[in-house]
């Protein structure tokens, strides 16, 4: 079941960079942003991970952990974050399973051929594990200013 506004998130574990294995539980007390992103090293999904890194301190500075999330592999995935300094773990989601509990994969076109891929979306979850926020069909410039200001928002509610 695809996750709703204000309702608890399922609990998941997922692998990331750094040999990391993320759970969701593990998280709790602090707020998480997961965003989703068709391609690594792609111009918009590097230009959004550049967005996330440059503000990395203040989203910590409001209790928030952020980590990207796609269809890469690892190993696509540590050379994309060491390429672009990310301070964040990135998630390799290869068997689709935080991309269908998230109900990110949608019916995309490109030059008129038409195929099933990420649909770039944010997801703010609050230190309860309950999602707060959702950004879908995101367009990059801005983006991230607009996630940071939700994310201090909660965290001071």
């Amino acid at each position: 079941m695809a996750v709703e506004l204000d309702q608890p998130v399922a609990d998941f574990q997922a692998q990331a960079t750094s040999g990391q294995t993320v759970s969701l539980s593990d998280l709790k007390g602090r707020q998480v942003v997961l965003y989703f992103y068709p391609k690594d090293s792609t111009p918009g999904c590097t230009t959004e991970g550049q967005g996330f890194r440059d503000q990395h301190e203040a989203f910590k500075a409001a209790n928030t952990e952020i980590f990207g999330v796609s269809r890469d592999g690892l190993k696509s995935h540590e050379n994309f974050k060491c390429k672009q300094a990310f301070p964040f773990e990135l998630i390799s989601d290869k068997d689709e399973a935080l991309c269908q509990l998230f109900d990110v994969i949608k019916l995309k076109k490109l030059y008129g051929k038409e195929y099933m891929g990420v649909d770039r979306s944010t997801f703010l979850i609050d230190k309860d594990g309950v999602l707060r926020q959702q950004w879908r069909g995101v367009k990059v410039p801005g983006h991230v200013d607009a996630v940071l200001e939700q994310a201090r928002a909660l965290n001071n509610a």
